[in-house]
């Protein structure tokens, strides 16, 4: 039997020292033209795409597919013409007026915990569908499972490092595609790609699929080694 979760691969572009974003937590640009491309057609090739709320608050993305072309071949295939927008947000703080509210039509989902508080879910619930998972912090694994039986196979993950962290450390991404760009942004406290308590042994292991110059950085492809089956959940 295959596992009982969808397919999850992260991608991200990071600059050459590791960072996603700046001390302020603020995304630059880090990649150009090619990669946006490469990025939007992950986005249309997936059945949702996820995002912690750190990201929302601070990038306030739309994660819609850009092409109008990609989005008119997903609705030639009976879909929506973007997929599933979720995001993993404890205590329901996803504004009522973020961006993936305001644009592009599809379905959302906002993954919350029996912490979160009443109203701002009842608010929330009136934009998106609602799912709670976890008492006071959002259960991947669990989510991972519920997103399965709502026909989500192919899950693509746009960050940011808290939830890459819980992801990656419950052994629940099965791909990552990094872009490395041709800067370095420093701080120490800048996100990296993944943050969170970090490993101090029996590390997540990786085998490289493919790497590849991408304009002026390198697109590299990985395969998570110790990810989980989290059918038994």
């Amino acid at each position: 039997m295959p596992p009982e979760r969808p397919f999850v691969f992260i991608n991200a572009a990071m600059s050459a020292d590791g960072k996603i974003a700046t001390r302020e937590r603020k995304q630059t640009r880090i990649s150009g033209s090619l990669d946006f491309d490469r990025m939007d057609e992950l986005r249309a090739s997936s059945d949702a795409v996820m995002v912690g709320i750190g990201t929302v608050l601070s990038d306030n993305p739309s994660l819609t597919v850009k092409s109008k072309e990609r989005r008119e071949k997903r609705r030639a295939e009976g879909k929506d013409e973007n997929p599933v927008r979720i995001v993993v947000d404890s205590l329901a703080r996803t504004p009522i007026d973020a961006d993936i509210f305001k644009k592009g039509v599809g379905k959302k989902t906002i993954a919350v915990t029996e912490m979160a508080p009443e109203e701002k879910v009842k608010q929330l619930a009136e934009h998106a569908e609602i799912i709670v998972s976890g008492e006071k912090s959002v259960d991947l694994g669990k989510l991972l499972c519920e997103l399965k039986t709502h026909g989500i196979n192919r899950l693509m993950v746009e960050g940011g490092a808290t939830l890459n962290w819980g992801l990656v450390s419950a052994g629940l991404v099965d791909e990552i595609y990094t872009f490395i760009g041709s800067i370095i942004i420093g701080g120490k406290t800048a996100p990296t790609l993944v943050d969170g308590e970090g490993f101090i042994s029996d590390f997540s292991k990786l085998s490289l699929i493919s790497c590849e110059k991408l304009e002026d950085g390198v697109l590299v492809r990985w395969k998570v080694q110790n990810q989980k089956d989290v059918r038994n959940l």
